[in-house]
This record gives structure tokens, sequence and C-alpha cells, in this order.
């Protein structure tokens, strides 16, 4: 459920807004003068959606490369590969709490 508050709740509220951030793992949208104006999420989160995008655009790279007929990873190769970075991910996850 997406979270809204306005912006002055970031000066007067930050460790409220800071404890639903980590609690949560989603971000908190700000707004100014009833108009988005910032998003806020604790660090972890921001690290897991980071490593999330990097694992969707190297994998739109192999599709892209597998559909133009480039040689690619093995399964077995991949497979190996997937779950690093499923590993690193977990990782992630894990020293967040």
């Amino acid at each position: 459920m997406m979270k809204i508050k306005p912006s002055a709740a970031i000066r007067q509220n930050y460790n409220e807004i800071a404890a639903l951030c980590k609690s949560t793992g989603e971000p908190v949208f700000l707004t100014k003068n009833g108009e988005g104006d910032l998003v806020v999420m604790d660090i972890d989160t921001y690290v897991r959606r980071e490593k999330m995008l990097r694992l969707r655009e190297e994998l739109l790279a192999v599709e892209e490369d597998r559909l133009a007929g480039r040689p690619g990873l093995t399964p077995e190769e991949l497979n190996i590969y997937l779950e690093d970075i499923i590993e690193e991910a977990d990782h992630g996850k894990e020293t967040s709490a």
C-alpha cells in the first residue's frame, strides 16, 4: 500500500518516517502543496531495488543477444550465473535485518 505524507512530515517526524520505511520495506511518497515532491526509502530497500534493476538490464541484454543469434551461455552456465545473483540479493536482505 502506498504511503503518502506531506513534505513537512519529514522535518517534524523524521524518526517515524524512517521507521515506516524500514518496517514496510516500501518507499514513502512526500507531497508539497498537495502534489508529489519526493520519494523516501531506507538504504537497504534502495540497494535491493538497484540490484534488481541491474539484474533486469542484464537479463534483457542476454535476451537481446539470444534473439539476435549471438552465442550465449549454456543452460548450466546460466543456472550458475543466476544462482550467484540470487545469493547476492539474498545476502543483501540478510544484512538489512
